[in-house]
């Protein structure tokens, strides 16, 4: 399953941004989906996570409330929007799709590229 996620850039604090995630396999529609994210020098880490039917959802603390995961089935796509951004946001975002939801990140099955988002404060 490929995955190529977009929509990364450079903003300022307290702006918004929104990444999208483009599955070139139907098969992703059954999966859970998540997005993770690597700052400089720093390990890959969870951001949120969606089941297969865009039903339940979970978030990183640092991030709840200010961020959130959708997806599209129908269009094989998985989004982030991301409100009030921080500098502490800087990261490269991928994502990624895993059999089961609820699963640790090295569960998960199939992995994107990766978006760099820049936040300026």
């Amino acid at each position: 399953v490929q995955l190529q996620a977009s929509g990364g850039g450079l903003v300022q604090a307290g702006t918004s941004l929104r990444l999208s995630c483009a599955a070139f396999d139907r098969i992703v529609r059954t999966y859970a989906m998540g997005w993770f994210r690597q700052a400089p020098g720093k390990e890959r880490e969870f951001v949120a996570a969606v089941n297969w039917r865009g039903a339940v959802d979970a978030y990183a603390d640092p991030v709840k409330g200010r961020f959130t995961i959708s997806r599209d089935n129908a269009k094989n796509t998985l989004y982030l929007q991301m409100s009030s951004l921080k500098p502490e946001d800087t990261a490269v975002y991928s994502c990624a799709a895993a059999r089961t939801y609820g699963l640790p990140r090295s569960e998960y099955d199939y992995w994107g590229q990766g978006t760099l988002v820049t936040v300026s404060s």
